[in-house]
């Protein structure tokens, strides 16, 4: 083992090798090769759908200042990307300072940009001044093409160093990375390539994403494009946005054009019927920050400049309790908030708390205080802020971070509200009435939900004299193994009980049909006694005061009889687990059973017993006959189940109960979205949409299924 006068050798030894020399400086957009998580987030398919979205968003500026009206993004078939707009052109004449092309300047370097207060963008989502540089950096090649001044300029890419690739000139689509490159060496050239009418200006940027960088599988995702360009469109009124998909066997486009704005936006986003109509609170505030400016000699000087912030906000409360908040700074997303939509939030809460103190007696408040989950259920908001030079958390501009935007936000939001809610025109009066009714109601909601949540707990023997008195629990306490089986009625209760293993299958039935919850506010839900003792005896609360792991049992599993009325009452229990008790869907804990609709016994001669077959529809029941008595063999008169009440126990526990030989059916909703909808056309409010449904699915009922 080395002595420790050795060790100490060696350690001065290695220290003073550690020189300056061994100090890296990356030049350039070297930086942006060597790490590119740091510009872009990762070199997935998110990374790569950044870099597309940079370069989008240089020509969505472009019609925020009104210069633009129309983007075109084509993925083309050959993997690379192009992106047209016609604003006002990169500019092609020399800067002064480097002695580079504008073209160059803005694809090669670092912060450079024009949204830096040089007066060329008022308000903008671009403004690190990296964008299309590290694009640039991360493609194999790159193409700009600008119009501008009569006349279509031209410079090309490889890896962020500009030259010329040997393509064949002028024929469109021979365009290729791997073609020879020949890099500029003493002076670049930004080439003339055509002419242009009078007047007509634009921007061309085609490129291919370095397979060097990104990952093999890393592609781009139309969903998030088209999500995306839908939005952009919706921020942009008047923008026309084109995408366009030709990798396939056939190309998809689609074209997105809105001229309502955020009111519009916020009306599509919202996923319920609604409270309130969309309101529009707009205003503006001035602040005073320091920052650094280049002067004439090129230093950086420290000067405190007066900004203003415009705050546009759309709200809009409908009767569900889901909260979709979006929120933007100069049209660029930030999905993980900021001091925006924290000044948001503060005046909501600040705003409706001194509604519901002026109105106390007629709302029956008492003393409880209304929470901020209370005012943002059932809440559609787009929250946009328009400024220069914010200040976002990273390139990825996910979170604003500019401190006075909080202040400035909450004090329009503040105001506006309340002249709102103070309006004295009918149709604003009414809403307001509405809206301060269902933050209350969702108050007393949330304190019920608690009380429920601390309350209904796996109870022990002696506390189990709280639950229901119908429920027949399980001995078993283990949630892995434990089942609870709604049952529909009495009749089935008590064939049910005789067919179960008490160790771990516990039993509640309802009677009849239970509330459509759908329709119902919360307050008549929670009132309601069959609702109740289901939330009761699964023990998890209900609503936002789910939670999954305090309920009692592993599995729940309706089961109801194999009819047009047992269907209903199964969609009345799945919308309630759905809308209040959605955790335990998404975990894949509720089932429905399959009971059998007939029993045929055939005949065995002999001492042998009869053999018994369960069929389950009437196709397969005519099919299991016809099959049976093509054998030659007899069978007893068909016995049809109409209800679960008609079986003997061991016929229960045999087809439906025992885990052994049942059929069950895992409820799921992997498109939550769609889920809700088909929830709020079958079962919600709203007739009409549900009537033209039931027309045109008329011709798909069986007449035999109807009871009559």
């Amino acid at each position: 083992m080395p002595t420790t006068a050795a060790k100490k050798t060696a350690t001065s030894k290695s220290a003073s090798e550690y020189t300056a020399h061994h100090l890296q400086v990356l030049e350039g957009l070297e930086a942006v090769r060597k790490r590119p998580g740091m510009y872009i987030g990762s070199t997935d398919s998110r990374g790569l759908m950044h870099c597309l979205w940079e370069i989008i968003d240089n020509a969505v500026d472009e019609a925020l200042g009104g210069h633009c009206d129309r983007i075109e993004v084509v993925l083309l078939a050959d993997g690379s990307v192009e992106v047209r707009d016609n604003g006002r052109g990169v500019p092609v004449d020399i800067e002064p300072r480097t002695g580079l092309t504008g073209v160059e300047l803005v694809y090669t370097r670092l912060h450079a940009g024009g949204k830096f207060g040089g007066g060329s963008y008022t308000a903008s989502g671009g403004l690190h001044g990296v964008g299309a540089s590290v694009v640039n950096a991360l493609s194999s090649r790159l193409d700009v093409e600008v119009d501008r001044g009569g006349k279509t300029y031209a410079m090309s890419f490889r890896r962020g160093e500009p030259g010329s690739f040997s393509d064949v000139a002028g024929a469109r689509g021979t365009k290729d990375p791997e073609h020879a490159f020949t890099p500029y060496v003493d002076i670049s050239e930004l080439e003339v390539i055509g002419s242009v009418r009078r007047g007509v200006t634009g921007t061309r940027v085609r490129y291919w994403a370095d397979r060097q960088i990104f990952l093999r599988d890393a592609t781009f995702d139309v969903e998030g494009l088209l999500a995306r360009a839908r939005q952009t469109s919706f921020l942009v009124p008047g923008l026309t946005l084109l995408i366009r998909d030709e990798r396939g066997p056939e190309p998809m486009e689609e074209v997105f054009l809105h001229h309502g704005g955020i009111s519009e936006f916020c009306e599509y986003l919202a996923p319920d019927a609604p409270v309130t109509d969309v309101w529009r609170l707009q205003g503006s505030g001035t602040f005073t920050e320091t920052v650094p400016v280049l002067d004439s000699r090129g230093h950086m000087t420290p000067t405190e400049v007066e900004r203003e912030c415009g705050v546009d906000v759309a709200v809009r409360w409908g009767t569900g309790y889901d909260t979709r908040v979006t929120s933007f700074v100069n049209i660029i997303a930030t999905p993980k908030g900021g001091t925006h939509l924290a000044g948001f939030d503060q005046a909501l809460v600040k705003v409706l708390r001194r509604q519901l103190e002026l109105n106390a007696r007629r709302l029956k408040v008492g003393t409880d205080r209304l929470e901020k989950d209370d005012v943002l259920a059932g809440l559609t908001a787009v929250v946009t802020v328009r400024l220069a030079e914010p200040q976002f958390e990273g390139q990825t501009k996910e979170v604003l971070g500019t401190n006075a935007v909080r202040a400035i936000v909450a004090r329009v939001v503040e105001k506006e509200l309340t002249a709102r809610l103070l309006s004295s025109r009918r149709p604003e009066k009414q809403q307001a009435a509405l809206l301060l009714e269902k933050v209350t109601s969702e108050m007393k909601s949330r304190i019920s939900a608690r009380m429920h949540k601390e309350t209904q707990r796996r109870k022990t023997a002696l506390e189990s004299s709280s639950l229901p008195a119908k429920l027949a629990d399980c001995r078993s306490t283990d949630v892995e193994r434990t089942e609870l089986f709604i049952v529909e009625g009495d009749s089935a209760l008590g064939t049910a009980k005789l067919a179960r293993s008490s160790e771990h299958q516990a039993l509640l039935p309802i009677r009849g049909k239970i509330l459509n919850v759908q329709k119902a506010s919360v307050t008549d839900m929670l009132g309601n006694a069959e609702c109740a003792a289901i939330i009761q005896v699964i023990g998890a609360g209900s609503g936002r005061t789910f939670d999954l792991d305090a309920a009692r049992y592993g599995k729940v599993i309706i089961m109801t009889d194999a009819d047009v009325d047992g269907a209903h009452i199964r969609t009345l229990l799945l919308t309630l687990f759905f809308r209040y008790m959605r955790p335990l869907v998404e975990a894949g804990r509720v089932y429905a059973a399959v009971p059998p609709l007939h029993r045929i016994e055939v005949v065995n001669g002999g001492s042998k017993a009869n053999e018994v077959i369960y069929t389950y529809s009437e196709a397969e029941m005519r099919r299991t006959m016809a099959s049976v008595i093509k054998r030659g063999r007899n069978v007893k008169p068909l016995q049809r189940y109409k209800g679960l009440g008609e079986m003997d126990a061991d016929q229960l526990a045999e087809t439906t109960m025992d885990p052994r030989h049942r059929t069950l059916r895992k409820v799921t909703a992997a498109d939550l979205e769609r889920a809700a909808g088909v929830f709020e056309l079958l079962m919600g409010g709203d007739v009409g949409p549900r009537k033209d449904f039931i027309i045109d699915s008329a011709h798909a009922l069986d007449p035999e299924r109807i009871d009559a």
